[in-house]
């Protein structure tokens, strides 16, 4: 197959090129390179320098034809779109990025794959359009009420797409990401996330002396050790996921909407103490206030994704995710 990978420079979409690149399809790259890098490019891939914004860019790329160095290869069997803002509590703050980059960029994305006949897209969605839990683990009929304007945007942005799926044909696969984390298991992508707000990028940096510390947001929660549950899913398993929903919409012409999540949990603390453990580096961890919004516990049911998809997480233990994040992390400047 021939595959544009909208956001493919950055820290998940380089890690879906590579997968398709894996098993033989051709992957043309679509990036700004606001947060994505040159470095996480590959030799195989074409890419293209655009933005979501520059929509005659966009049709462009999809028909083949771009200003770059090289060209891309036009006659796409599917995109994947990857090209958002994806902080939560920014989202709060900066509610008019949000919308400019997820809301106005996807519709830009989905009219320019109408006009040039792509069939098939797979959108990196969010299990932040769950909001708070009514009950454990969430699987795919759990209400969708999000909490923070991040949320809102992906949700959006599937009903967008259940639109285009009725009146244009094109088919979809939403998948509802939990915490991704790690990094290539095969040591192949060694771009670092910019300005990551997530917990394990936050604790690599404390452990490599980028951060001073590592802020755990309250330790009084109904848990085990007080501290917040998470459901982690890494990287990899992510991209195995974008392309058996590939697969799948292709041969069954049906939409899909689907978590990807470990369905395991680990406290805040059992990360931070087993990042100390995988590094052998004492990282810091100071307790502060909670933060707004944040659930004692969030673990996700992937039981449709192993149906439907025959898809199960393989390498999101917490040992592996830390490994692989420190694997990259230490070897930075």
């Amino acid at each position: 197959m021939n595959i544009l990978v909208i956001g493919g420079a950055g820290y998940i979409g380089s890690h879906v090129a590579r997968e398709f690149l894996d098993r033989g399809h051709r992957v043309t790259v679509f990036d700004n390179l606001s947060s994505g890098l040159r470095e996480n490019l590959f030799p195989e891939e074409v890419f293209v320098h655009g933005d979501i914004h520059d929509y005659p860019a966009l049709v462009r790329a999809m028909n083949g034809v771009s200003g770059d160095s090289r060209d891309g290869t036009g006659g796409f069997d599917a995109l994947v779109h990857l090209a958002a803002s994806k902080a939560a509590g920014e989202s709060m703050l900066k509610p008019e990025k949000y919308s400019r980059n997820n809301i106005i960029g996807t519709i830009n994305i989905i009219n320019a794959a109408a006009e040039t006949g792509i069939g098939n897209i797979i959108f990196s969605s969010s299990a932040a359009v769950y909001g708070e839990p009514e009950y454990l683990p969430i699987d795919e009929k759990h209400p969708a009420r999000p909490e923070n304007y991040y949320g809102f945007t992906k949700l959006e942005i599937e009903r967008f797409l259940g639109w285009y799926d009725r009146l244009r044909g094109i088919r979809f696969a939403a998948l509802r990401y939990f915490n991704a984390a790690g990094y290539d298991v095969k040591g192949r992508i060694r771009g670092l996330e910019q300005n990551p707000a997530n917990l394990i990028p936050v604790i690599m940096e404390a452990a490599c002396g980028k951060r001073k510390e590592v802020q755990i947001f309250g330790n009084d929660y109904d848990t085990a050790d007080g501290t917040c549950i998470r459901d982690y899913i890494h990287v990899n398993d992510l991209a195995l996921g974008h392309a058996a929903a590939l697969d799948y919409i292709g041969k069954n012409g049906r939409s899909l909407v689907l978590n990807l999540g470990s369905e395991t949990g680990c406290s805040v603390m059992e990360v931070v103490e087993t990042a100390r453990r995988v590094t052998g580096r004492p990282i810091p961890a100071k307790i502060t206030g909670r933060r707004p919004g944040d659930p004692a516990k969030l673990t996700a049911s992937s039981t449709l994704a192993r149906e439907l998809l025959g898809w199960k997480a393989r390498y999101s233990d917490m040992e592996t995710l830390l490994a692989t994040s420190w694997e990259v992390y230490r070897r930075q400047p």
